[in-house]
């Protein structure tokens, strides 16, 4: 059966940034079922949860700052429940908190706290991976370490079927590992290699272009990922929701027309 679509906003971040509710209109026009936050664009949470309702998108998670969490974890949670996030996830660790790095056992042990806060406020955490969780440590991936130290009723999976990829693994495969464990999962798309300023086509770190790999996000079904196989391996494994994700746009498309590409890809193989 088919599950329902969402897109990522920081897909589109600029529009939301310049109208938030104009965007999410759009969103919904498309065909979206809901959306995932990245931050609120100087929106009051009370009034993106009355945006939502009234535009007809389920505010279904929410993707915010790890080291923000820390340092406010009610503060910062309680806008995303506000909203009626079902989810809240880790997004992103900047280089020093990431495995390898000498925080990596922190991060968990913070993760793991800030998880139960979520939860005694009626939300459950995800991790949304990149590929640097893909690191061995003491013969384990990084990613597995961390889903088990930290249960399951606290932690579950937002795999990144782009990241999962880059990272070595193939992202149907890694979704079935996680079985029961993954409500959410990032559709995302890529052409070409891995190369040394993938973040920078995030938009977070700011390097000089160096990309022997030609690597680039797409939109999806416009690369090199097996969507039908990952979908199935979604359906089967127990996700509730799709995540349609895009950093930054390529093959001369604007970022909403980029999300369009992709949810029209999803509705010709029956989504």
């Amino acid at each position: 059966m088919a599950l329902p679509i969402a897109v990522q906003v920081y897909s589109v971040r600029d529009d939301a940034a310049a109208d938030l509710r104009a965007t999410l209109e759009k969103i919904k026009k498309l065909g979206y079922d809901g959306v995932e936050f990245a931050g609120l664009y100087g929106n009051d949470p009370a009034e993106i949860k009355k945006m939502c309702a009234e535009i007809g998108l389920t505010p279904i998670s929410a993707h915010v700052p790890y080291r923000d969490m820390v340092a406010d974890p009610e503060g910062v949670l309680s806008q995303y429940a506000t909203i009626g996030c079902k989810f809240v996830a880790v997004p992103y660790l900047v280089e020093e908190d990431r495995p390898g790095n000498g925080n990596f056992d922190q991060v968990i042990k913070n993760i793991k706290s800030l998880a139960a806060i979520a939860k005694g406020m009626g939300m459950t955490m995800l991790y949304h991976n990149h590929d640097f969780e893909f690191m061995k440590l003491d013969g384990k991936y990084a990613l597995d370490i961390l889903y088990e130290e930290v249960p399951a009723d606290l932690l579950q999976t937002e795999l990144d079927t782009c990241w999962v990829n880059v990272g070595g693994e193939v992202p149907a495969q890694y979704i079935r590992k996680y079985a029961g464990r993954c409500p959410v999962v990032h559709l995302k798309d890529f052409f070409g290699e891995k190369s040394e300023d993938m973040y920078e086509l995030i938009g977070i770190e700011k390097k000089a272009p160096k990309r022997p790999g030609n690597f680039e996000f797409r939109p999806v079904g416009s690369g090199l990922q097996n969507f039908p196989e990952i979908l199935t391996a979604a359906e089967e494994s127990g996700a509730a929701w799709v995540v349609v994700e895009q950093d930054k746009p390529s093959m001369g498309l604007t970022p909403m027309e980029s999300i369009e590409k992709s949810i029209n890809y999803l509705k010709s193989i029956g989504y």
